[in-house]
């Protein structure tokens, strides 16, 4: 199992709404430039490189849970995990929390699906990817359970964490 990566952000005004939350549009780019930054200070990768080898990622799809509210000014830290790659496909999950890692602000699940930058269309992952890939899937974190059983079992840990600490 790998270590977890994570990183701290400070919540931008440019990316709020009225109220000074985090507009809901704008976690998914919080946890996008997080993953990417994690990909390049935990695992050395370029995703340059790789477009430039004819292989790029689309989005498949998002599902995201928003718990409390991410406010301006506020450093959030955010964690990535490649949770199941296979040659067709990346998992991913990134968790946005507070400074502390003391309370849970929104969890995120993505989709990726490899595409062929010379054509356009779906690929698959080539072997030496897919064995650095299956190195740092997070098997602590079972990929097929659905978002609300993962929810649950993020908020529990947390409520457990600020049972201990008081």
């Amino acid at each position: 199992m790998t270590k977890t990566p994570s990183s701290s952000y400070i919540i931008r005004f440019n990316d709020c709404d009225l109220f000074g939350h985090l507009n809901n549009s704008r976690y998914l780019d919080y946890f996008m430039n997080a993953r990417e930054d994690h990909l390049r200070d935990f695992y050395q990768v370029d995703l340059t490189s790789y477009f430039n080898h004819g292989l790029g990622w689309v989005v498949g799809g998002h599902e995201i849970a928003y718990i409390k509210p991410a406010l301006y000014n506020e450093v959030v830290s955010i964690q990535s995990s490649l949770l199941y790659a296979d040659s067709e496909l990346l998992f991913l999950e990134t968790i946005m929390m507070n400074k502390s890692q003391s309370h849970l602000k929104a969890i995120m699940r993505t989709k990726l699906v490899p595409i062929s930058t010379q054509t356009g269309k779906k690929s698959q992952h080539p072997s030496d990817f897919m064995n650095w890939a299956k190195s740092i899937e997070n098997e602590a974190i079972n990929h097929e359970e659905n978002l609300q059983v993962r929810l649950k079992q993020l908020l529990s840990t947390f409520k457990a964490k600020s049972n201990l600490a008081t």
